[in-house]
């Protein structure tokens, strides 16, 4: 067998983890199919060819789908039926799916399909990684799965592209599939049995989706520690909630490695203080920091442990088992595990948002922010200095919490009542994927508005941590001594932290695990 290119990313030669999908889908970092992947799939397709020479009856390749699924289908008509199935089925509605969704998706897609279980031709696969890697991106809209026979109407629309049809981006140009594939020097496929339904029965896009999600989720942890240990310096916060002693006796392992962030980045600070020094105790969104966030990096564990199973998985239907002649008719489609796991992100990023939002409360309330100007205003009254941004963090904590409402616990039968029970899991993922991207925004929010503060109290007062902070952060946002437009601040803030593997970015300054 050839050896893998390591300069590749694998398809089918080992365990897909979170990080190679972010380097396919995000980097753009080529693939390559192993080859026990190409001796599997063959194998698996040799077993089908047999099944119509004996023309047994197996759902999907001599049958209808669905509630057609008692509905023989003659060998004859099964390229047709696999090409109906395509282009019926292709649905979707609603805003096309940022590109490294899709990405993502046909990547987890042909990692499923390389297993060997689905029957399908190796040369279809093969024309799935050399999409990725030439950058030709089926357009995907959005909306329209209901996350039980999988992902169908939004795989539909991928397959489209496969065989020449649908529409597809490539090189900043929206061109037709067919036309998108010759520019890229690729030829479509036609169809053969059981191929239009293994391209499409699977959990693909909310998983891809999710793994998006799930990784800015894990760096938002990073940076949430980040924040409220800006903010607790800016309001003279009280280092012994931080301490080791009290984390040690509830060891909740997030809680544990926040407080110790916390603790780290502060490292060197004059503005912290002892308990008694100022007053007793801090609030909540200061003092329960480690274990608001600390909860939310061990939900993200238990996330990314179900993500990186199904990320593995066979999720077809029917299942070929060519070395026991056998073919099983399941359920690896329904999305259920995806669904909760989605579900639980959502209300663990929203979570992350809520604190920080109280946190910015603290911070421009006069009441509040132990002496820093209202508003954090140099000249409040004439000047509304940080007022409205607290206003549109409480806007988008607010949307959070609708968003947050789980779409798993929703079922509608589909298919005649055969399909009785979906999981909604696109929806879940797809939701949870907003809530991050708005508590990015609210963290934003907060570092601008604690490096406002960190301005009054003497920026070199504070630690060594939080000092690269506040100085990463007057790097993209200056000191708002006059009032201005913030939203642009707001906006250039998030997108230098989600590009910003915060772990990595201050590790020389101080270890934040």
């Amino acid at each position: 067998m050839q050896p893998m290119d390591e300069t590749f990313v694998p398809v089918g030669g080992g365990a897909m983890t979170l990080e190679q999908v972010m380097r396919v889908a995000r980097n753009r970092e080529k693939v390559q199919i192993s080859s026990d992947s190409i001796v599997k799939m063959r194998k698996s397709r040799a077993y089908v060819k047999r099944l119509l020479r004996e023309k047994r009856v197996v759902y999907g390749l001599t049958t209808g789908f669905g509630k057609f699924s008692d509905t023989y289908i003659p060998a004859e008509d099964a390229k047709r039926m696999q090409l109906n199935l395509i282009r019926s089925h292709a649905c979707g509605i609603g805003k096309p799916l940022p590109e490294e969704a899709v990405r993502a998706t046909m990547l987890l897609r042909a990692g499923a399909l390389s297993l060997g279980y689905s029957g399908i031709r190796p040369r279809v696969v093969r024309l799935l990684a050399d999409m990725l890697n030439a950058g030709v991106t089926p357009v995907i809209p959005e909306q329209g799965s209901l996350g039980a026979s999988g992902d169908l109407a939004p795989l539909s629309h991928l397959a489209l592209v496969l065989i020449g049809e649908g529409v597809a981006d490539y090189k900043g140009e929206r061109l037709p599939g067919g036309k998108a594939l010759a520019k890229a020097g690729l030829r479509p496929i036609a169809l053969e049995a059981k191929e239009g339904l293994a391209l499409i029965n699977g959990t693909q896009v909310m998983t891809g989706i999710g793994a998006l999600a799930c990784q800015d989720a894990f760096n938002l942890t990073g940076w949430a520690d980040c924040a409220a240990a800006l903010t607790a310096e800016a309001l003279r916060g009280i280092r012994d909630a931080f301490e080791p002693h009290t984390h040690a006796i509830r060891p909740h392992p997030g809680q544990g490695l926040s407080a110790a962030n916390i603790r780290r980045l502060t490292q060197g600070s004059r503005l912290m203080t002892v308990q008694g020094e100022l007053r007793v105790q801090d609030a909540y969104s200061v003092r329960c920091a480690p274990q608001v966030h600390g909860a939310s990096r061990d939900a993200l564990r238990y996330i990314r442990e179900k993500l990186e199973i199904e990320m593995n998985a066979a999720t077809d239907n029917p299942l070929i088992f060519a070395e026991e002649d056998r073919v099983i008719s399941g359920g690896n489609f329904h999305g259920q595990p995806v669904a909760l796991a989605m579900d639980h992100l959502s209300v663990s990023a929203a979570e992350l948002a809520s604190i920080s939002e109280r946190r910015i409360e603290r911070l421009v309330n006069p009441f509040l922010n132990e002496k820093l100007p209202p508003f954090l205003a140099q000249d409040g009254g004439v000047q509304s200095g940080f007022m409205i941004a607290q206003y549109t963090a409480a806007s988008v904590v607010s949307e959070n919490k609708s968003l947050a409402h789980p779409a798993s616990v929703d079922s509608i039968p589909s298919s005649g009542n055969q399909e009785d029970h979906v999981s909604m899991g696109t929806i879940a993922a797809r939701k949870a994927s907003q809530i991050v991207s708005n508590a990015y925004s609210v963290l934003a929010i907060e570092l601008l508005c604690a490096a406002q503060a960190a301005d009054f109290r003497g920026p070199d007062r504070l630690g060594k941590g939080t000092k690269w902070i506040y100085d990463r952060c007057r790097e993209h946002a200056a000191f708002a001594g006059e009032d201005r437009v913030l939203s642009g601040d707001i906006r250039t803030v998030a997108d230098w932290m989600r590009r910003t593997d915060v772990r990595q970015a201050i590790a020389a300054i101080v270890p934040l695990d």
